[in-house]
This record gives structure tokens, C-alpha cells and sequence, in this order.
């Protein structure tokens, strides 16, 4: 298994005026993504709008971004749905497209029981080769990837990780500790990364990296190097930042704040809209206490 990366970023999807994907944008992005801090990308997952992207929409941007990046960072698919069935599926076709590896969300509303979350994962993870990381979002899921499953999971031989975005750092402390040192947790929110590699834990699956990359890579470095007052003194100065990118649902403050900045990624798409005044307002404002480091390379 190739390595992934401590900072993997999840991407926006850049939508044209008319809605549809905007391929040549979401290639720019993502270059400059990768210029500015972070290891891979996770493409077409929750920040990338999933839910509202169709199969073949999902398969052209694995395709397109990773023809952008070529081998500069890894590419990970967000091929989980609440439909085994139709994973496997996307699963399969993502493989052909030579991205590196896939996110697999927890199915949502059909609420499966710990036995079929366990077998879910497995029927997916054992129709590819490709590295399979796990996604934990009971907030987005209702139902909770229980500890005990993952260790489980775990005994899958690609199965590597899991993006643990509970919040519950108990319960991301019995995964480290439950499975072998191999296997990668990567925080799920971005408020949590510092608290989640404090406990052993990986890195982050992060959106606030869309504009603080750099930052973000260098509080994983001095945790990794066991400075840990260092690292937290980022991971406070960041939390302003973090919170405004999460006043309302994922991914509407950082599309926003990328259009601010003048990196047009489009609205989101329904039933996501743009925010209100009021938000709109605490992000800009937030937005001017940071160096925002992003590297756009020029059109």
C-alpha cells in the first residue's frame, strides 16, 4: 500500500454558473491544493458535495484530477453510499481511473447494525485492491461506527484507516489503542485534529486546509515531533478559523470563502445554498485575521 499522507484535504467541487462541475477549476484547485501543504486529496466526498454529484460526474473528477496532479500527491475516492451494492460498484470503476485509494462513508439513513456495518465494509474492501479508509460522521449518518467494529475492520487487509469525525475522543483513543500501529486514524474535524494525533492518531482529513495548509501541516509536524506546546499554539490560533468555517453546514462557509478570495468555485448545489448575511459577514471578517496561504497558480 502506498502512503497517503497526514494531511489530506477535502475538496470542494468547483461548480460552473450553470451548476454543472467545472473540471478545469477543480484541477486548478486541486494543483493548488497540493502546492500549498497538503500530502492528497479526498475528491467527491462530504465537502465535495457527494450526495449531489451522479456517478458518472464522481468518475470524470477522479479521472480529471488525477491527470492533474499526476504523482505529486495521492488521490482518494469518496466511493461509500448507503447502498453496498452501488459502492462496489463505484468502487470498481474509481480503481480504473488510478486514484490511490477510497473513502467509505458509514451508510446513512437505512441505520444497519454494528454486524452490517461490519459486513458492508468488508463486501467493499474485498472487491478492490485499492487502500480502503473508513468515515465515521454519525452527525451527517445517525448511526455511530462503534469502536469495536473498526478493530474488526481492521483484520481486513485493505482496510488502512479510518476518518473519525465522532468527536468523541474516547472513543478514537479504543481504536488506536484496539488496532495495530499500522493502521491509520485520520481526525475527522478539524477542531479535533490536535486532541485525535495527542492520542497516536495520524493526521487530519481537513477542510479548514483549503486556506491554512501550511499551518495545519506544521502543527501535525511538531506533534509528530512531540512539540507539544508548539503544535497547540497553532491549534488555538486556529480555532477562530475553524469555527467560521463551520457556522453552518459543510461545505457552504468554504466554498463562500474561496469565492471571497477570488478562487471561483461556484455556489453549492441545492438543497445547499449560499450563506446568509450574517454568516457571510463572520466569515469575511474572520477570514481577514489570517494569512490565507493557498498557492493559485496562474491561468
Amino acid at each position: 500500500m502506498g502512503v497517503l499522507g497526514r494531511l489530506l484535504t477535502a475538496m470542494v467541487t468547483p461548480f460552473d454558473e450553470t451548476g454543472g462541475v467545472d473540471y478545469g477549476q477543480a484541477k486548478r484547485l486541486a494543483v493548488s491544493l497540493l502546492a500549498s501543504g497538503s500530502d492528497g486529496l479526498v475528491v467527491a466526498g462530504t465537502t465535495g458535495e457527494s450526495p449531489t454529484l451522479t456517478r458518472e460526474e464522481k468518475l470524470a473528477l477522479f479521472s480529471e484530477v488525477r491527470s492533474a496532479v499526476g504523482d505529486k500527491g495521492a488521490i482518494i475516492a469518496g466511493t461509500g453510499s448507503n447502498s453496498t451494492r452501488e459502492s462496489v460498484e463505484l468502487t470498481r470503476e474509481a480503481e480504473k481511473t488510478g486514484v490511490d485509494g477510497v473513502l467509505l462513508v458509514v451508510p446513512y439513513y437505512n441505520k444497519p447494525t454494528q454486524e452490517g456495518l461490519y459486513q458492508h465494509f468488508r463486501a467493499i474492501a474485498e472487491a478492490t485492491r485499492l487502500p480502503c479508509i473508513l468515515y465515521n460522521v454519525p452527525s451527517r449518518t445517525i448511526t455511530n461506527l462503534a469502536p469495536e467494529t473498526v478493530v474488526r475492520l481492521a483484520e481486513v487487509p485493505n482496510i488502512v484507516g479510518v476518518k473519525e469525525a465522532s468527536g468523541n475522543l474516547e472513543q478514537t483513543a479504543h481504536i488506536i489503542q484496539g488496532t495495530p500501529r499500522d493502521f491509520r486514524v485520520w481526525s475527522g474535524n478539524d477542531s479535533d485534529t490536535f486532541h485525535i494525533m495527542s492520542l497516536g492518531g495520524y493526521g487530519v482529513i481537513s477542510v479548514a486546509s483549503h486556506l491554512v495548509g501550511f499551518e495545519i501541516k506544521q502543527m501535525i509536524e511538531r506533534c509528530v515531533a512531540g512539540q507539544t506546546s508548539a503544535a497547540a499554539a497553532v491549534h488555538a490560533a486556529l480555532l477562530p478559523l475553524v469555527n467560521a468555517l463551520f457556522v453552518l453546514s459543510n461545505p457552504i462557509p468554504v466554498k463562500y470563502a474561496l469565492n471571497h478570495m477570488g478562487l471561483n468555485v461556484g455556489k453549492p448545489r441545492l438543497p445547499l445554498t449560499e450563506p446568509d448575511e450574517k454568516s457571510a459577514d463572520l466569515i469575511r471578517k474572520t477570514l481577514a485575521r489570517y494569512k490565507i496561504d493557498l498557492r493559485v497558480p496562474q491561468a
